[in-house]
């Protein structure tokens, strides 16, 4: 998502779609009852319905399991978990259904949905003490397990640049953005040429010493998301409210939560993203980072792997 996408109902939500599951993980899905166990298979962990999520799983240590934002895989965390593995914990994080390598079943992109892709993963790996580190979109997933499939595994939470608590406009939420600019923007850019929206848009996810190519890299990553996943997701990320289930996991949770947030972040804008989402979590650890955009995983490396480190370790 960029400045258009949210101000002006042109911009990064667009069109484009390469992926599909192939043949044998579809017979394999018919195959499979929807009540079987999640399980590893090679690179892959196999949901209950049957779709396979490509993970990557790398050092030894306590947990931390990486959620990327809207459209975007894996890949982009290697920034965070290259150096964090080295430094003594273990790094984990996957394709949300529809993206990168993982497989595409055309459903199930709801937030619902994808909060049970997210206990799949944890059960399958049989993870405990994790910390979930979450980017954009992300931050709903993690809201959802938590109030769907409660703390048992989870340790703290770290919302970077989160879309919370709630982007649509309504009569409580009058800073909101009109559903109309969304509603446009999926119709008119996102299933009309998305390639070109990423081009034209790119720039605002960056800072001014962000090069091209890095840019080039982030776009690419994105065209690997499915058509389905793209205008799926995009409904769910700007029309979720999740104030309530902020409140309550505030009122009710003891889970640390850190949130991080860029002061230049046209995507999410601090005021009506990570402003709210800390109000209505008043105990949460709150660091604005000046002059930080959208990406600022990409932009504000080194910062972003020491706080996370330490909240990692933190008791």
């Amino acid at each position: 998502m960029f400045r258009r996408d949210l101000l002006k109902g042109a911009g990064a939500i667009g069109a484009a779609a390469l992926l599909a599951a192939d043949t044998a993980i579809a017979d394999r899905r018919s195959a499979r009852g929807s009540n079987q166990s999640p399980r590893v298979v090679g690179p892959f962990i196999e949901t209950r319905d049957g779709t396979q999520l490509f993970y990557r799983d790398w050092g030894s240590g306590s947990p931390l399991v990486f959620l990327s934002g809207w459209a975007l895989t894996s890949d982009c965390w290697g920034y965070q978990m290259g150096p964090l593995s080295d430094s003594g914990l273990r790094c984990i994080a996957y394709d949300r259904r529809g993206h990168g390598r993982s497989s595409d079943p055309g459903r199930g992109f709801d937030y619902d949905s994808l909060a049970d892709d997210l206990a799949a993963v944890l059960d399958a790996l049989d993870l405990k003490n994790v910390t979930l580190v979450t980017h954009s979109m992300a931050g709903g997933e993690a809201i959802r397990y938590l109030t769907r499939h409660g703390s048992k595994r989870v340790a703290r939470v770290a919302l970077v640049a989160a879309t919370l608590p709630f982007l649509t406009k309504t009569a409580d939420n009058p800073d909101g953005i009109d559903p109309a600019v969304f509603d446009n923007a999926r119709r008119n850019v996102l299933l009309r040429d998305f390639p070109k929206a990423l081009r034209d848009n790119m720039r605002p996810f960056g800072v001014a010493e962000t090069s091209e190519a890095m840019l080039d890299w982030v776009a690419e990553l994105m065209l690997r998301c499915s058509m389905k996943a793209l205008v799926e997701c995009n409904r769910a990320l700007t029309g979720t409210d999740f104030r309530a289930e902020l409140a309550k996991i505030a009122n009710q949770s003891t889970i640390p939560t850190l949130i991080v947030h860029g002061d230049r972040d046209v995507s999410a804008p601090l005021p009506i993203t990570g402003r709210k989402t800390a109000a209505l979590m008043p105990r949460a650890t709150v660091k604005i980072y000046e002059g930080a955009p959208h990406g600022l995983f990409l932009t504000h490396t080194e910062r972003l792997n020491k706080d996370l480190l330490e909240f990692a370790a933190a008791s």
